[in-house]
């Protein structure tokens, strides 16, 4: 569902612009207190596995195609802050380096599927697992919470098209559309998400940031009917790194990009085909950067589709791993910085 240039006039994409830039702005402060020595290298691994998914487009209906726009699987692997941080890194290098999504829709494109995506996802994961605490629900909620915000991040590119599309349509004739092909594009989404979800937590339910505390403490009486905790609660356990998961998620993610992209479906995908049906896709515009060799992933260039995937993957870990690593380390300084402040007053 990436926004191209000339769909939306001056105010909306710079309204949604602004939305973004704040928005970006508070997660990279929140992501402060989620990233630690998981989910900071976790994050770029996130990031690079999203950017990966997003090349498989997976065939819904008749000459439509879907995929994963990853904001829920994010929020739920590494933090909802983290997550939108996330969305933003592969926006921007998919913008940049693939011309996929136009550079004044950027903002739109941050707003629709960071941060709408992520934050129906995440309220909706939460609302689920809040009263029941077990891995089956946590994959259960992450299929839902996917799969509802798909459709609502439709529905808002409706609501801002009515607000200033640059085509006369009728919002209710989009957003019709939008919703419908979307949530047969959320059940993929709900698909892939519960499927990634469910495979983290069979081999490092750790490395879950949507997990952490859910699993309850075993509680066994003693003779004397004293309670006698025998496990602690996820959320106590002692941090550890990825390890050789990282590493190994990175394969994962060179494989999907490198080798399954070529077997990916061509046809349009949810919003270009409703674009096509109902007389608004002759609004979008070149791309800027349409004639670089990566655009079209690779087919501007005459490379192949595996290798440009390759680069995109790599781009993005490099540039998410970056960014995820200044955040912890801010954080961790004031962390410390706070610390040194108590010991001097305490002194």
């Amino acid at each position: 569902m990436h926004v191209p240039d000339g769909f939306f006039n001056a105010a909306v994409s710079l309204s949604a612009g602004v939305v973004a830039a704040a928005g970006v702005a508070v997660c990279l402060r929140g992501a402060r207190r989620e990233l630690d020595d998981r989910t900071a290298p976790m994050a770029g691994l996130v990031a690079a596995f999203i950017f990966a998914v997003q090349m498989l487009n997976f065939p819904v209906a008749a000459g439509t195609s879907g995929h994963l726009l990853g904001g829920t699987l994010a929020a739920i692997l590494v933090g909802p802050y983290t997550a939108v941080l996330c969305m933003a890194v592969v926006l921007l290098v998919q913008g940049f380096f693939f011309a996929d999504g136009g550079l004044t829709a950027l903002g739109v494109n941050i707003t629709l599927m960071g941060i709408v995506a992520v934050v129906v996802g995440w309220t909706v994961f939460r609302l689920v697992t809040g009263s029941v605490r077990s891995r089956p629900a946590v994959v259960a909620a992450s299929f839902a919470a996917a799969l509802i915000s798909v459709p609502a991040a439709a529905l808002a590119f409706a609501l801002l098209f009515w607000i200033g599309g640059t085509a006369p349509i009728d919002v209710g004739t989009v957003a019709a559309a939008m919703g419908g092909v979307h949530v047969l594009i959320g059940i993929g989404e709900g698909l892939i998400t519960a499927v990634t979800v469910s495979t983290v937590l069979a081999i490092r339910p750790d490395l879950v940031y949507g997990a952490r505390g859910l699993a309850a403490p075993l509680v066994l009486r003693g003779a004397d009917g004293d309670a006698v905790v025998t496990r602690e609660p996820a959320a106590a356990a002692v941090p550890r790194r990825p390890g050789w998961f990282l590493p190994a998620g990175i394969v994962v993610a060179a494989l999907l990009a490198g080798i399954v992209s070529f077997y990916a479906s061509s046809s349009p995908d949810g919003l270009e085909r409703v674009a096509q049906d109902k007389g608004f896709i002759g609004q979008a515009t070149d791309h800027p950067l349409a004639e670089q060799p990566l655009a079209d992933y690779g087919d501007a260039g005459g490379i192949p589709v595996g290798v440009a995937g390759l680069i995109g993957v790599g781009a993005t870990l490099a540039v998410g791993g970056g960014l995820f690593f200044a955040v912890r380390r801010r954080g961790r300084d004031e962390v410390t910085g706070l610390e040194s402040g108590r010991e001097e007053v305490s002194a």
